[in-house]
């Protein structure tokens, strides 16, 4: 068996795995990126960009079909559902490419194709053939779908995730998506404007990730009255007749063509041998590590992105490949490096943002906040985009006026979350958010009526009121 001795070893090289690469070699140039899987990140490949492409087509499908709203009378308008798929097909291999050449780019001595497990602390085989001797190794070998073993069985190859999702040469007639969280709702959205007929199923009664009860039930509101929702179903009653899937649900069957299974991602730990590597490991099989160094125990071993189980977003992975791999670099001269912010967003419509901490987050912890809120019901902008759907919620610290966090389903949340995460991470209070410009006529207005409701609860001093006339707000 070949034996290679290097300093740094990286298993996986998707988003987290590329950025650790980078920062790694900032101090050595005996690195080593070993991929058992194609080039190119979750996110290019099966998550964030193609998802994205079925949005838009699905955004402009349904601008179409509410034009009548503003006056304006479209007729003959139909979605073409395998340009739809070719587009969503194209792009998504462009994004591909990017990452891929990017891979290729590298050095020959620094990249391995094959599956790495631990066999020993630090050392590594890949594929029965190469044993890996590494001074340091990072562990990023990214997600995947999580699915119930049962519905494989009883729903064969009719059962698909969102990996394949994106392969399809023409857009379905009917799919039955099971879950409720981002990647479901983005999805059945996305297929429900594009003339799919879709249903979701809910384990629970939550939608999305809101934990502010008046906004998760709002969100059901919102959503439920686009979307068919069944929620409270752990076990879907599900049986294969043919090339369908039925559904039977309060005494009645439903047909469909395709069940997705949209029900989350857990990390690719699978066959890495952990228990091999001599590192400690939660109750779920994850390694427990520092979320500020990455490094796991006390061990010569860092793990970062997808795998670690937190927060499985693509910013998120980068910071964590970036400071991983930059310790494992340098190790043992290990940085503390300060964490980012919170910030999430599902690209439902209305959008819905999640900044820094949440407001289950923050009863759990004991803080002492106000809350401060705005309906979009009424918002000026919202109305004339005929987007007044929604509210935000702000919490601030009861005793400095600081903003702890944010929770939002309405119109512009992405560009809102921003804002929203800027200012938490820069510490901001109410009163130096008030004191900040806002234009009009536009969706931050809004965020400047929930600062007035919460400096408000916390007794500030009111700033001096800047009021429209013209349309209230």
């Amino acid at each position: 068996m070949q034996e290679l001795s290097v300093d740094v070893a990286i298993v996986g090289t998707g988003t987290a795995g590329m950025a650790a690469y980078r920062a790694a070699r900032q101090h050595t140039e005996r690195v080593l990126a070993i991929e058992s899987g194609p080039y190119g990140t979750t996110c290019a490949r099966v998550g964030c960009m193609p998802s994205k492409l079925l949005i838009a087509a699905a955004e402009a499908a349904h601008a179409v079909q509410q034009a009548a709203g503003f006056g304006v009378r479209v007729q003959g308008a139909q979605v073409d559902g395998r340009a739809v798929m070719q587009r969503v097909r194209s792009e998504r291999d462009r994004f591909v490419g990017f990452v891929t050449e990017s891979v290729d780019a590298w050095p020959d001595a620094h990249r391995l194709r094959g599956h790495a497990r631990f066999v020993a602390p630090g050392v590594l085989e890949v594929d029965g053939q190469k044993r890996i001797r590494a001074g340091r190794i990072v562990i990023a070998t990214g997600s995947e779908p999580q699915i119930d073993p049962a519905w494989r069985t009883t729903l064969g190859d009719r059962l698909l995730t969102q990996d394949a999702l994106f392969d399809w040469q023409d857009l379905p007639e009917s799919v039955l998506v099971l879950g409720t969280g981002v990647i479901a709702l983005e999805l059945a959205q996305a297929l429900h404007r594009l003339g799919v007929r879709v249903r979701l199923i809910g384990r629970s009664q939550r939608v999305g990730p809101l934990t502010d009860p008046a906004l998760q039930a709002l969100g059901r509101d919102i959503l439920g009255a686009e979307l068919p929702l069944s929620l409270g179903l752990p076990q879907p009653a599900l049986r294969r007749e043919g090339d369908a899937v039925v559904l039977s649900l309060d005494g009645r069957e439903e047909r469909f063509e395709w069940v997705l299974a949209a029900t989350g991602r857990r990390p690719r730990l699978q066959g890495l041998g952990l228990a091999h590597g001599g590192l400690p490991l939660d109750a779920h099989g994850v390694p427990q590590f520092d979320r500020h160094t990455g490094q796991v125990g006390a061990h010569p071993v860092f793990i970062a992105g997808d795998a670690t189980a937190e927060l499985q977003l693509l910013h998120e992975a980068a910071d964590e490949g970036r400071i991983a791999g930059d310790n494992a670099g340098r190790w043992p001269d290990l940085r503390v490096r300060p964490r980012r912010a919170p910030l999430a967003v599902v690209f439902s419509d209305p959008q819905i943002a999640m900044v820094g901490r949440s407001h289950a987050e923050l009863l759990q912890a004991g803080v002492a906040f106000e809350t401060g809120r705005v309906s979009f019901a009424d918002q000026g902008r919202s109305r004339v985009m005929r987007k007044n759907q929604g509210a935000l919620h702000l919490y601030a610290d009861r005793q400095d006026g600081r903003l702890l966090g944010a929770e939002m389903i309405g119109p512009a949340a992405e560009h809102l979350g921003h804002l929203l995460a800027w200012s938490v991470q820069r510490g901001d209070t109410v009163q130096q958010m008030l004191d900040s410009p806002f234009y009009h006529p536009v969706v931050e207005e809004g965020l400047r009526t929930a600062l007035r409701d919460l400096q408000r609860l916390l007794r500030l001093p009111p700033p001096p009121v800047e009021h429209c006339l013209d349309c209230g707000t």
